[in-house]
Order: C-alpha cells, then structure tokens, then sequence
C-alpha cells in the first residue's frame, strides 16, 4: 500500500463514474453493461468487459475499490502500469469465463430435465425470456436445479471482484509474509494463509450453495478470477518474466 499510482487512480475514476452514472440511468446501465448469460437477448459481447465497471451498491464498490488500492498498489509499483492493467483485466475476463462456463452447465442443466418432461426448448425459452416460469417445474427436479437455470439466464454479473480475486493471488505470491488484519477478526494473517483460505471459501459456497458471505455473490467468478490471476504469476515465474516491468 501508499500512494495511488496511475493504473489504478485511472480504474478508480472510471468506477466511480459507472457507479454514478448507475445511480442516475438505474436499470438502463444494468441491461448495458452487466454480464448477462449469452442466450439472454441483453447480451452483449462488450459486456465481458464493462461488467468490471459495474457495482450492485455502495459497499460493493466500495470495498471492490479499497481492495484494488491496497492490493493492487504494490504490485503496479513492482511491475508498471501497463503490465498492472493487461495482469488486471486478464483476471477480469477469465473471472467471465469461469462464471458464463458455470452458468452454462446449470442452464443446460435445468434444460435437459425439462425437455425430458416433454417441454419444448422454443415454448421454455419463450417463457424464461417473458421474466416468467411454471412454478410446477420444481416437481421435474430439485428445486436446487430449477433455481439454478433460472438464476443462470435471468441473474446478471457485475462487479471487478474477479479481477480482484486475480490480484489479491498475485500479491500472495509476490508477498506471501505480508500480514493482514480482518475486520472481524483483529489479529494478522499472513497473506500467503489467508487469501487460499479466502478463495476456499468462496469455492466452498459455489459448490454447495451455501454462501458465506451472503447471497447474490458469484462465486465461480471470484474463483474464475483466482485462478486465472494463478496461472499468469506461476507462468511469469516460471520464465522469469515477472522480473520485467513493461514500462
């Protein structure tokens, strides 16, 4: 942590003025520039992008932003701004990936129980796309499954977490004695314990259904976010590369 370096006083700006342009537009920006399921009609393939500008309120910019300030400062003075912003935005995108390829599976799913019932892919999709359901879907199949195709069509991502997820693995792996400090817990984990504990538990909720830390979170994209963020830095150490600053 310590002063705000260029990448990310840029990114903080332009948070900040999605999330009051979200204040203002409302519901516009949200059909915009979230990240819907690519089968839903709001999708856009600029989404994969601007969905990262986007927060679901106050606390979640806000601690999106104090995250990326206090992570992500160290690792743009070690590695330059340009090589920040390109290890950023990878985490980001493969945060969508990892999120769009999870919403697949519960959509396709909770699509094949209701064509085995004898429904029609047409006469769901009509249906689905109207915001609407048959309540008499959960008798075809756990409830779990019917929720989960529902939430994969109708339920949009946004938020930076995953590319943040991508930056708090690579400031584990640059400073793994580093101790932090959690809100409801005052005594100091290093980071190299507490952030693989803190993926943990978000793969944890994802898998089980049973969010830790509330509900309407994407999961798979915190996940998504890591593990991408862990493939670059095992990649650039590999080959030395994160030695090199790109400017």
């Amino acid at each position: 942590m310590g002063r705000l370096t260029g990448a990310i006083k840029h990114l903080l700006i332009v948070n900040i003025l999605f999330f009051v342009a979200t204040a203002l537009y409302g519901e516009q920006m949200y059909q915009w520039f979230s990240l819907w399921f690519p089968e839903n009609e709001n999708f856009g393939y600029w989404q994969i992008l601007s969905h990262m500008f986007m927060h679901g309120g106050f606390m979640h910019i806000l601690f999106n932003m104090y995250a990326l300030w206090a992570f992500g400062s160290p690792l743009e003075h070690m590695w330059g701004k340009n090589k920040f912003l390109f290890f950023y935005f990878s985490a980001g995108i493969g945060a969508a990936i990892i999120h769009t390829a999870v919403n697949y599976y519960y959509f396709n799913e909770g699509m094949d129980v209701l064509l085995n019932a004898g429904l029609t892919r047409p006469e769901v999709m009509d249906l689905i796309s109207q915001g609407k359901f048959n309540p008499g879907w959960y008798n075809l199949a756990p409830r779990s499954t019917i929720d989960n195709f529902l939430m994969a069509y109708s339920t949009p991502a946004v938020g930076a977490s995953g590319a943040i997820y991508g930056i708090l693995v690579a400031f584990g792996m640059s400073f793994p004695n580093s101790e932090l400090f959690l809100i409801f817990l005052p005594i100091p984990i290093k980071a190299k314990y507490f952030i693989p504990v803190l993926i943990g538990l978000d793969l944890f909720s994802g898998v089980t259904g049973y969010s830790i830390f509330g509900q309407g979170i994407a999961h798979f994209a915190h996940v998504g976010g890591a593990l991408f963020g862990f493939i670059m830095m095992w990649y650039w150490k590999k080959t030395q590369f994160n030695k090199n600053r790109w400017n």
